[in-house]
């Protein structure tokens, strides 16, 4: 949109400098300058009334030399001209045909010296357009401000919606992965079971997502609005006085009545969850049906484990002095080895980890490195789960896994498929499974496994309790 100065400028470069008015037919001398085509002809005529007319005149504007024969229209400028007069036509008082150079406080509107004086505005607060323009600038700008902060905060919203779309589908990815690894270890008669949690989950999480990216799409619906309401109200404040004010009011309520329709906010918790109590009770007695009776080795426990009299439980606490030396003895890390091996068939096993704050767990193979630099991790020949302060139950993959648990488990289930190559883990107070290691290759005989932490006993129940 042409600003007022632009308009102005515009208007000098086409005004005749014979008649001082926008001109009419205009005209080109030699030297480059234009007039009305009559003021040029009555320019000459006077030179021919006054004195003897040679071939060539001065220029009325730079007195340059011209001939005659160098007058030529200048349409471009005509054009030039009519565009100039279509735009102040515009700007002209419809019923008057004078120029709007008032505004009219109290009506807000834009007016001429002659609307000043009609009963309509009688009593009313006039100004000059020049004077009050500078003040309704201001507070379009000041619209422009209100809706660049409530823009920024559209957009923050935006972003605070996507990450929430983010966190809502690893919610669903980890309770999906959970869910299939649940079902996997069960009997073919638990598959429909298995289907029916999953159908519910997709449609939670088709219902959650659909109302978080409605509310995304009203924040991007909003967004592109406020900008146009900015691009619009900033081509008001560059355009010429008259067309600022026009209509002024309406703009300026219009925009402070835009407000930011918040999203609708709820909880991102899964609903979906199995509990597996009941569906785990022929699990349970399936494990148990595997169930061997577990003791721990003295020969294996690191100098700062004491084990009980019948071998059942292992708590840390200073080293103790006079143990006969064995390379079998854990020297760097405080663990321990279970008495049994196992190179063939099913095996399970339970621990009661109580309340302890930490704890591994699992199975090794019986030549695995004991003193520093070991390496728990299934390269190195540990299959085992661990809880720790600092990052809480992690199964010992490399990378480690984390492990999200509903409940904390106080008796924790093992499983050994040898020939099959599976290590897994549950939860023996409700059934749930915990975690199953990667498929693997065992070829040398396994060992149960343990490592203990301060204030935190393993005991190793008796196969009847």
């Amino acid at each position: 949109m042409t600003s007022a100065p632009s308009t102005k400028r515009m208007r000098e470069e086409a005004t005749c400098s014979i008649c001082l008015n926008l001109m009419s037919d205009p005209t080109s001398v030699a030297c480059g300058h234009s007039y009305c085509g009559q003021c040029i002809v009555d320019f000459l005529n006077n030179l021919r009334q006054s004195q003897v007319l040679q071939n060539t005149f001065p220029c009325p504007q730079c007195r340059a030399p011209c001939s005659q024969e160098s007058l030529r229209p200048n349409k471009q400028l005509g054009n030039l001209i009519e565009a100039i007069k279509e735009m102040e036509q515009g700007m002209s008082c419809k019923e008057h045909g004078e120029q709007l150079q008032l505004f009219c406080e109290d009506e807000g509107q834009l007016i001429c010296w002659r609307c000043e004086r009609t009963s309509q505005h009688q009593g009313h607060t006039t100004a000059l357009v020049e004077d009050v323009c500078p003040k309704y600038r201001e507070k379009l700008q000041k619209a422009v401000t209100q809706l660049r902060q409530l823009e920024e905060e559209c957009m923050d919203q935006k972003k605070v919606i996507t990450m929430q779309i983010t966190e809502w589908k690893e919610k669903i990815e980890t309770q999906r992965q959970k869910i299939r690894c649940d079902f996997e270890t069960l009997q073919s008669f638990l598959q429909k079971e298995e289907n029916s949690y999953l159908w519910r989950l997709e449609k939670e999480e088709k219902q959650v997502l659909k109302r978080l990216q409605d509310g995304q799409a009203s924040l991007e619906k909003q967004s592109q609005e406020l900008r146009s309401q900015i691009q619009g109200l900033e081509e008001k404040c560059q355009s010429q006085a008259q067309q600022v004010l026009q209509d002024v009011k309406g703009t300026l309520d219009r925009s402070w009545a835009v407000k930011l329709e918040a999203p609708e906010v709820f909880s991102l918790e899964v609903l979906t969850t199995c509990n597996v109590s009941e569906l785990y009770f022929d699990v349970k007695k399936m494990l148990r049906s595997y169930r061997v009776d577990v003791t721990l080795d003295p020969v294996t426990a690191h100098p700062e484990l004491t084990l009980s009299e019948d071998r059942r439980q292992v708590t840390r606490g200073w080293p103790q002095e006079n143990l006969a030396a064995s390379p079998r003895r854990f020297s760097a890390l405080p663990c321990v080895l279970g008495c049994e091996s196992f190179d063939s068939g099913k095996h399970f096993f339970e621990v009661d980890v109580g309340e302890g704050t930490g704890w591994d767990l699992g199975v090794c193979v019986e030549s695995v490195q004991r003193g520093f630099g070991v390496k728990q991790k299934p390269q190195s020949g540990f299959w085992a789960i661990r809880l720790c302060r600092k990052r809480g139950y992690v199964a010992l993959t490399f990378p480690q896994t984390p492990l999200y648990l509903s409940q904390q488990p106080l008796v924790v289930g093992v499983f050994l498929d040898f020939e099959a190559g599976v290590v897994s883990f549950y939860n023996m107070s409700t059934g749930a499974h915990l975690f199953t290691f990667p498929k693997a290759s065992f070829s040398d005989t396994l060992r149960p496994y343990f490592q203990v932490y301060h204030c935190s006993p393993l005991f190793l129940p008796p196969p009847g309790e």
